[in-house]
């Protein structure tokens, strides 16, 4: 597949870090780039708004004296997810930051709009469009995003339902650029399913917030560490939007998680998200591959156990 060179020559391993809501904040970030995958954030997790021009200012500077040090192995590009949502009062103030930092990757979630494309292509960044459907897909590169992320059944937070053989099948019928695959993928063997199945590289969120880095109550760490796939439950209740959800902190918010009622998808509010009684600082979002996750690890340390699991697997595939 055709892969444009932030996305090859600085990977150690075929990963993108995803961006995790309130969880990710530029210690995340910046262990995942030196580790040798792109780390990633939502705009919105710097509050107030101006944080992010501080945020933006240290992970530049700390990935380039990173670079200066380490000319044998510099750290992979960096990411900043745009909701690109009408309840996202701050996109054309976090866009216009994004522009005078030169964000690499730019990934846009809950819309597509030319006008953030062009922005982030005038100084030659790229935009990855994440999408849970084969209509979504071709909308998104219809309106100028350089590839896709396909989020499919079982990833963390909002999630797709359908199942990642179809949805990249449908998708390699008609593009062959950049494209991403998320969906309970955890270890490194999972990275290389994705790549077999026509995927370019892994997006990988819920076992990083359990990591050493990441912007999470322990709390939250210990019950992903302690959970499988059946403490998983799929609802739109807490956004609009269906995702994925750890069912006990469900049930720690006083909520029955086996009879959660249907949401009005018309009323989803990312700012109320971030502030709101059933937000996601409560109810805790996680995709469905957690099993393989069994301790909290500094972000470094996961990254080589993933390594070392894909070179395992691609090794005893070639065997076989």
């Amino acid at each position: 597949m055709a892969l444009p060179d932030i996305l090859k020559t600085k990977l150690r391993i075929p990963v993108v870090g995803a961006p995790l809501f309130i969880v990710s904040h530029p210690p995340l970030v910046i262990a995942q780039c030196k580790a040798g995958i792109v780390g990633s954030f939502p705009a919105l997790n710097a509050r107030p708004e101006a944080q992010l021009d501080e945020w933006l200012a240290q992970i530049t500077e700390e990935l380039r004296n990173h670079d200066e040090k380490n000319p044998h192995r510099p750290a992979a590009p960096f990411a900043v997810n745009q909701i690109v949502h009408r309840s996202n009062k701050r996109l054309e103030h976090d866009l216009t930051m994004c522009v005078k930092y030169k964000v690499p990757i730019v990934i846009s979630s809950l819309g597509a709009v030319p006008e953030v494309n062009e922005a982030i292509h005038t100084y030659g960044g790229i935009v990855l469009h994440d999408i849970i459907n084969n209509r979504h897909a071709n909308s998104a590169i219809r309106k100028g995003a350089d590839g896709l992320i396909a989020v499919a059944a079982g990833a963390g937070g909002h999630a797709g339902p359908l199942s990642p053989f179809a949805l990249v099948q449908e998708i390699r019928e008609w593009f062959d650029g950049p494209l991403l695959l998320s969906g309970a993928i955890a270890t490194g063997r999972a990275i290389l399913g994705a790549q077999a199945m026509g995927a370019d590289l892994a997006y990988i969120g819920s076992p990083f917030i359990a990591t050493d880095e990441a912007r999470a109550v322990d709390g939250y760490k210990q019950m992903i560490v302690g959970s499988t796939s059946s403490d998983i439950v799929y609802s739109n209740y807490f956004t609009g939007i269906h995702g994925n959800y750890l069912k006990p902190s469900i049930a720690n918010a006083g909520m029955d998680p086996e009879h959660l009622p249907e949401a009005d998808p018309s009323k989803m509010d990312f700012e109320a998200a971030t502030t709101g009684a059933k937000a996601w600082k409560d109810i805790w979002g996680c995709g469905q591959g957690i099993a393989a996750v069994k301790e909290v690890l500094p972000a470094g340390n996961l990254v080589a156990q993933l390594e070392r699991e894909y070179h395992a697997a691609k090794a005893a595939l070639c065997a076989a």
